[in-house]
């Protein structure tokens, strides 16, 4: 029998959804989008669970937008571009779940955490690294721009200059580059990383659930007021993005992995 492509389990009142397709670095396609926001959903209508950790299987979180999907029927600039706009509505309707569900959300990120897999984890509400982990807003290598909230992401959590450098040069990060940024929580080895985040999840599924979802809310309406507006301009710049030779160029040397847009472990 298959594995789901997302796992989904509660325990002490701490639900654990996984991305569960490590041959893809765990790339985020639509089935495991949809499972995600199934998992979600059930995680905010039980009122057994106070805490959501979010991570991925195999020793990656996720390489980001599943590209060989977005190229599923080919190379032709109009399917392509109404490939990719489903794909970012998709990535951007999970950033606005991890948001309005008001109970903590803790993203355990190891191995790939790259493009909208790095912007999902930043929407989340506490970020813990293991030092194996390698961060990169991969988007410019194929001609597109972020996803997922990610330049909205940034701007609010390091400002506008260093957003700026992060997504135009496209580098990547190791996980103390991003503790030294605030962008992480906290940095451990990957011997450390389960306990750290079960430690963190039981805190908070000690502390009382109202205030924290209070403050969530507040959070919302002070720090990520613009992330709707901010994802909707995303669905109309990839589209426009996904008809242009750069992207097709980019694209085009993923396949024959000439230029991988995430070079892996």
């Amino acid at each position: 029998m298959s594995q789901p492509i997302v796992d989904y389990q509660v325990n002490n009142h701490i639900a654990t959804i996984t991305f569960n397709d490590p041959k893809s670095l765990n790339a985020f396609g639509t089935p495991l989008k949809n499972n995600v926001l199934i998992a979600l959903d059930k995680a905010a209508s039980d009122d057994q669970v106070r805490v959501i950790i979010l991570q991925g299987a195999g020793g990656d979180f996720s390489s980001g937008g599943d590209i060989k999907e977005m190229l599923s029927e080919g190379l032709d600039k109009d399917v392509i571009s109404t490939k990719l706009r489903g794909m970012v509505e998709g990535a951007g309707e999970v950033s606005l779940k991890l948001r309005n569900v008001h109970k903590p959300i803790i993203a355990k990120l190891e191995g790939a955490v790259a493009g909208a897999g790095m912007n999902l984890a930043l929407t989340c509400d506490f970020r813990i690294a293991a030092d194996n982990a390698k961060f990169v807003q991969a988007f410019v290598n194929i001609g597109l721009v972020p996803d997922a909230g990610g330049i909205y992401l940034l701007n609010q959590l390091v400002g506008t200059a260093k957003a700026t450098e992060l997504v135009m040069l496209g580098d990547k990060l190791k996980a103390e580059d991003m503790a030294r940024l605030n962008l992480v929580n906290n940095v451990v080895s990957a011997d450390e990383l389960d306990a750290t985040v079960q430690a963190l999840a039981l805190r908070l599924s000690q502390l009382p659930g109202k205030a924290l979802a209070a403050m969530k809310e507040s959070f919302n309406v002070h720090a990520f007021a613009g992330l709707s507006d901010a994802l909707d301009m995303e669905v109309e710049q990839q589209t426009i993005m996904a008809k242009t030779d750069d992207f097709i160029e980019g694209v085009s040397a993923f396949i024959e992995k000439r230029k991988p847009v995430y070079q892996g472990k």
